[in-house]
């Protein structure tokens, strides 16, 4: 298997899965203009800056690590905004997540075959897209639990399997995705603050801007424990994106951002939720 060139970012159409680094419909948009996506920090002046400083990541990037050809504008564009547009660490954040996705998924991808035990909890869903056309997914923490036969390394990689699936699910021009996190039911016997740390050091490090809103509702009194020692790790610009629900303000918050005709079943909406694993890829 070799290390570098495209197999290691742009994955072969197997099991209908994508990249993390170029999605389906991000890899034809590799050559579009950056103005043509759903842009949260528009104006037409800090566009011209973002496309003269993705140019300049890409040329550091790419004379280190010549599998950044592979890469779309849109995703180094992510990476200077992680970093505060600033090129010498977007540079040095895109370098470290090519490396990683060749030594953590050396084939281009997780398959479900990889991540079995954490496939039978049954607790990741996804459905419908939000107002600005997100892809929505659904976590249901409650059924999380240690995994105490494929241990930290299959979380990880279920981790992956799950990012990738939603970024595949994105429609042409959009980069980001929104998480309801419904944690009724939850108690000490699902907390586990290492596999927490694992997905978060992944979403910020591997994904940066992709996470648009993370909703956590039903959240119990036993969980702002955990809360308080994790949040610390949680890096500035994700903290923005997270909001603790109210029980009582739950369906009005939720119809703040999607769509009753979008809306999960469960949540007094009208759409089923489907398991991640079953969701049908795009096969363009």
């Amino acid at each position: 298997m070799e290390t570098g060139g495209k197999n290691s970012l742009i994955v072969e159409k197997r099991e209908g899965e994508a990249s993390s680094i170029n999605p389906p419909t991000q890899q034809k948009m590799r050559e579009a203009d950056i103005n043509g996506t759903v842009d949260e920090q528009g104006g037409d002046q800090s566009n011209e800056v973002e496309k003269n400083k993705v140019c300049l990541v890409r040329a550091v990037v790419e004379n280190q690590d010549p599998s950044c050809k592979e890469v779309d504008d849109l995703t180094i564009r992510r990476f200077l905004r992680a970093r505060n547009l600033d090129v010498e660490k977007a540079s040095d954040m895109l370098l470290k997540c090519l490396k990683w996705r060749r030594m953590f998924v050396p084939s281009g991808h997780i398959s479900s075959s990889e991540v079995p035990n954490e496939i039978a909890q049954n607790k990741m869903f996804v459905q419908g897209i939000d107002k600005k056309g997100r892809p929505i997914a659904v976590l249901i923490g409650a059924r999380h639990f240690q995994n105490e036969i494929g241990g930290l390394d299959e979380f990880k990689r279920f981790v992956v399997f799950t990012l990738d699936r939603l970024g595949s699910r994105m429609p042409p021009g959009q980069e980001k995705f929104l998480v309801i996190a419904d944690l009724q039911g939850w108690g000490y016997c699902n907390s586990d603050l290492r596999a927490y740390l694992g997905a978060l050091s992944i979403l910020q490090d591997y994904y940066p801007e992709r996470l648009g809103k993370l909703l956590i509702i039903h959240v119990p009194y036993i969980f702002r424990a955990v809360w308080k020692a994790f949040y610390p790790f949680i890096d500035k610009n994700t903290k923005k994106k997270i909001i603790l629900v109210k029980d009582k303000r739950l369906k009005a918050t939720l119809l703040e951002d999607i769509d009753e005709s979008q809306l999960p079943e469960t949540y007094g909406g009208k759409l089923r939720l489907l398991p991640i694993h079953e969701d049908a890829q795009p096969t363009t």
